[in-house]
Parts: C-alpha cells; sequence; structure tokens
C-alpha cells in the first residue's frame, strides 16, 4: 500500500511541478526570463493558448451557431468549431461550475496529463523494473518540450493521449470492455482516435488471414473471436455520437467534414514541405526530417520486439503523419511519443541519456516559454469566456 502511495505521490509531482515551473513565470509577470521577453497579462497568456479558447466557446455554447455569432467574434465559420470535438468541453463544463471556465479548462488539462502519466508508467513497467520505468515517465513528462506546452496550456491532447494508453493498455490484458472505453473516450475527444481502431481490427485480423484461404470468410470471423473483441466497436460508436451531436446542433450530421481548413491531411503525402501551403508558409523545415526518421525507427524497433499491442497503432498513426501538410507536425504526432519512448527504452535508461537530459532540460523549458508567449490568440473581452 505505501509503495502504490509513494508511486502516485512521485506520478502527481510529475504531473504539476513542470507545469507549475512553466506557469509561474507567466503569473508572476516576469517581463523576461532569460533575455526572453514574456508578455504581462498573467495567467491570461496560458488560457488564451491554441487551441484553448475554442474550447471555452464549445464549453459555453455546445456548438450554438446563434450563440456563438453573437458573443465570440473571432473570425471563424461556426462549422469551423465542429472539428473540436465536444468531450473536452462537457468536462470543462462539468468542472466550470467550481472552478469558472478559464480555469476548469486547465484543471481539466492537469488531471488528464495525471492520468497519461499514470497509465504511462503501467506500460513501462510491463517491459522494466519498477525504477526504470519511473525514470520512463519522468522523460515522457516532460519531453518533447511540445509535449510538456500542450499539457501546460488548456488542450485536449492530454486526455486523448490518457485515453489511448488507457485503451491499449486493457488491450494488451485482454481486457477488451475497458479498452473499448477508454477507446470510445479518445474518439470523442480528437478525431484521430478513429485510427486506434483501425490499429485494433488489423491486429486481430492479421493472424488469421490464412484462414480466407484456407476456410472462408465465415471461418475467419469465427477466428477474430468477436464474441470477446467486441467492444473495440465502442470507437467508431463515439465517432457516430459525436456526428450525432452536429446533427442535432448544426442540423448536419457531417458537419465536420465542411469545418474549413481544419483537416490537414493531404494526398500524395509529404506535402509539408510545400512552403506556400496554408498551415506551412516556411521552408525552415529540417527538422520534420528528423520527426520522420524517429518515427520510422521507432515503429521498427516494435516490430522487431513483437511489441504489436503498440506496433500496429503506432504503425498506423505514423503512416497518417505523412500525409499531414502542417508546421506544427509534432503536436499532430504526440499520440505517437510515448510509444516511441517505450521503443527507444535500452537506450534512454542508459548513463549517457541522463547526461543528454540534464543538458536539454534548460532549452525544453527555454522553448516552452518562448513558443507559449508567442502562441496565444487575441482577446479584447474576456467576459463571454469567463
Amino acid at each position: 500500500m505505501q509503495k502504490k502511495i509513494l508511486k502516485i505521490t512521485i506520478l502527481i509531482l510529475l504531473t504539476i511541478i513542470p507545469t507549475f515551473l512553466i506557469w509561474i513565470p507567466f503569473f508572476a509577470r516576469v517581463k523576461s526570463f532569460w533575455t526572453i521577453p514574456l508578455p504581462q497579462q498573467g495567467m491570461a497568456t496560458i488560457v488564451s493558448n491554441f487551441d484553448g479558447p475554442l474550447y471555452l466557446i464549445i464549453a459555453k455554447t455546445f456548438y450554438n451557431p446563434d450563440l456563438i455569432g453573437a458573443n465570440y467574434q473571432f473570425p471563424l465559420s461556426n462549422e469551423y468549431y465542429s472539428a473540436h470535438f465536444p468531450l473536452f468541453p462537457i468536462f470543462i463544463k462539468t468542472f466550470a461550475i467550481f472552478l469558472g471556465h478559464p480555469y476548469s479548462m486547465l484543471f481539466v488539462t492537469l488531471i488528464s496529463s495525471f492520468l497519461a502519466l499514470f497509465f504511462f508508467n503501467k506500460h513501462a513497467r510491463k517491459l522494466l523494473d519498477k525504477n526504470n520505468a519511473m525514470w520512463l515517465t519522468f522523460i515522457f513528462a516532460i519531453f518533447p518540450a511540445r509535449w510538456l506546452i500542450v499539457r501546460s496550456v488548456g488542450s485536449p491532447e492530454p486526455f486523448f493521449i490518457a485515453a489511448i494508453l488507457a485503451s491499449t493498455y486493457f488491450f494488451g490484458k485482454k481486457k477488451y470492455i475497458w479498452a473499448g472505453i477508454w477507446g470510445a473516450l479518445a474518439q470523442m475527444t480528437k478525431s484521430p482516435g478513429i485510427l486506434l481502431f483501425l490499429a485494433y481490427l488489423i491486429q486481430i485480423s492479421i493472424p488469421h488471414f490464412k484462414e480466407l484461404a484456407t476456410g472462408g470468410i465465415k471461418k475467419f470471423i469465427l477466428k477474430l473471436d468477436l464474441k470477446n473483441t467486441y467492444p473495440i466497436f465502442f470507437i467508431p460508436l463515439g465517432l457516430l455520437v459525436v456526428f450525432t451531436i452536429y446533427g442535432f446542433t448544426y442540423g448536419d450530421f457531417f458537419t465536420y467534414f465542411k469545418s474549413g481548413d481544419n483537416i490537414h491531411l493531404f494526398f500524395p503525402p509529404f506535402q509539408i514541405f510545400n512552403f506556400s501551403a496554408p498551415w506551412v508558409g516556411t521552408f525552415w523545415l529540417e527538422e520534420i526530417i528528423f520527426i520522420y526518421t524517429i518515427g520510422v525507427l521507432g515503429v521498427y524497433k516494435l516490430y522487431q520486439e513483437k511489441l504489436f499491442n503498440y506496433f500496429y497503432f503506432s504503425l498506423i498513426f505514423f503512416i497518417s503523419l505523412l500525409f499531414v501538410a502542417h508546421r506544427d507536425l509534432l503536436r499532430y504526432a504526440l499520440p505517437l511519443i510515448p510509444f516511441l519512448i517505450l521503443a527507444f527504452r535500452e537506450t534512454l535508461i542508459k548513463k549517457e541519456f541522463k547526461i543528454a537530459m540534464a543538458v536539454i532540460i534548460i532549452p525544453i523549458y527555454l522553448y516552452s516559454l518562448a513558443f507559449i508567449s508567442q502562441n496565444a490568440m487575441p482577446i479584447a473581452n474576456w467576459a463571454p469566456f469567463l
């Protein structure tokens, strides 16, 4: 019991300390830190970071076009908000009763971050002893910096990643009901949740493909053991729930596909190197190649080690990233990060990497401060958000 309490305490500290260290310079209205100039709006800078205010609007209006048009003046179509799925705003609304909407959003992000670290630690302990598993969890708490950033502002990514980690954890233990429930929650948080369903479907199908040639489709379906694995269909059911909500609020079941330039998937792949693309806008893109390289190596290592519970989702998700044309590719890649960390675990627990972490922890912090300071949405009137 004491060991469990100690583990939970450490995970709580890993959750709140990095985030609070990010918040302090903004809360204290420090004019500059390490020569980096910081805005003087206090915690408003944290709350107004993309896409937090958009989720606040949904929490306040629940996609009601009349309320959105009457109270919020961003130059966005009402349909644009449908690209921001409803579960995160529902959580915000739930806790807003006690905290108000802005701080409820930060609270939900913080709790979600704890859940992400909690389930990541469970995965890590399946592969490593408890001390090395906790070290790996520490790495995941702050690395990469883009992950530390999204879990320090109002963002659905921490809960999305927590739900994916929870779902894959229970799927690996063949607790399919829990895997399906957490998968459905991931799906109702962000649209790429459907990739989890696709990965599960492939994972349970591939070992039995030979039955299609020798026994036919009926024998193949029997081998899938749908009597036990059927809860994975909770995931597309979650998507159906989201689209049904849109049917009632927008009067259009397929509003998501009319949300404008929110869906950044393009064919052929690698269009991110088109510097003239609307969400790229620069030719300084060499680090994208490093993201692809690390992704390929990590996915291959998962396959090589026969960690198929991680491999299939990582493969499907990585392939989808090749079609994303957005400068902030690493944010899109964040659900892949915990599985890449698990893939490279033997390298990351070595002394050499611990020395490297001691060095890069400083630029991680500085980059986070600089990014957050420049990534805020302009809000002249806060009254409708409170």
